[in-house]
């Protein structure tokens, strides 16, 4: 990996008023967060960056994939997404950082 950081997008870029939201690694065979915790009162918003995010992973890997089925590709990463809620591979566990 030549580059372990993502640049931001040409939109927060230019917007004064943007700011990061979520960032995740993967370190010591792990995952980390960082989050920005109390932006939204409701969870539902949560739930749309999901969701969002969710199809931002499924377009991006179209770009490095013949023969691509978008909805097999969500489907399975939703096959992902429920088995980890429902039976946690790991703990999420960590420390509130200002």
């Amino acid at each position: 990996m030549s580059n372990k950081y993502l640049d931001p997008p040409p939109a927060a870029v230019r917007d004064k008023a943007s700011f990061e939201l979520l960032r995740v690694w993967v370190a010591e065979q792990g995952q980390h967060v960082s989050l920005r915790s109390g932006t939204w009162d409701d969870p539902f918003a949560w739930g749309i960056v999901l969701a969002d995010l969710a199809r931002h992973i499924v377009n991006a890997e179209s770009m490095h994939r013949k023969e691509f089925d978008a909805d097999a590709f969500l489907e399975r990463m939703l096959e992902g997404f429920h088995a980890e809620i429902e039976s946690p591979t790991d703990d999420a566990e960590g420390e509130i950082l200002q």
